[in-house]
């Protein structure tokens, strides 16, 4: 049997346009400070090319369990419901159940964290590895894919991280 990597997935500039959605109000709307704290910014912004696809295609793979850890916009108290409506929106309803939100990532236990930051929510006190999405090394999805596509297949117990 294979062992289960967890595979974390971060949402904004990683899933989700978050920072064209967020220059465009701020050209639009100079006066406003935080268009992220702006009712429906979050459930509003674009998927980035081939992340949906290349999430459903690693947990369509029998050696990972994938899943979004997202931190929240304290600013924004609807966030958190946006970006479970966009999950679904999305991905579909399942993926609500694949959907973890906290400002602190290093608190989960897992094999990678694909993050466009690589500190300031815990990204740097993860415990596994961290894929810096729009690096020099992780600049798309395609080389992120490639990534897990080149790693070897464990045959162990299938067993969760502790």
């Amino acid at each position: 049997m294979l062992e289960k990597r967890i595979v974390y997935v971060d949402m904004d500039d990683v899933l989700c346009a978050f920072s064209q959605r967020h220059s465009e109000i701020k050209a639009a709307h100079p006066e406003i400070e935080y268009p992220q704290s702006q009712v429906g910014f979050f459930r509003a912004l674009k998927p980035i090319e081939g992340g949906i696809e290349a999430i459903q295609r690693l947990q369509a793979q029998p050696e990972f369990e994938v899943y979004i850890l997202t931190a929240p916009s304290v600013i924004n108290v609807h966030c958190y419901t946006e970006k479970r409506q966009w999950v679904e929106d999305h991905l579909g309803f399942s993926w609500a159940e694949r959907l973890i939100i906290s400002p602190h990532k290093n608190l989960n236990q897992g094999h990678y964290l694909i993050d466009d930051h690589t500190s300031g929510k815990g990204q740097n006190l993860f415990g596994g590895e961290l894929l810096h999405f729009g690096s020099d090394r992780f600049p798309n999805w395609a080389t992120v894919l490639q990534f897990f596509e080149l790693l070897p297949v464990e045959k162990q117990p299938v067993k969760s991280p502790q």
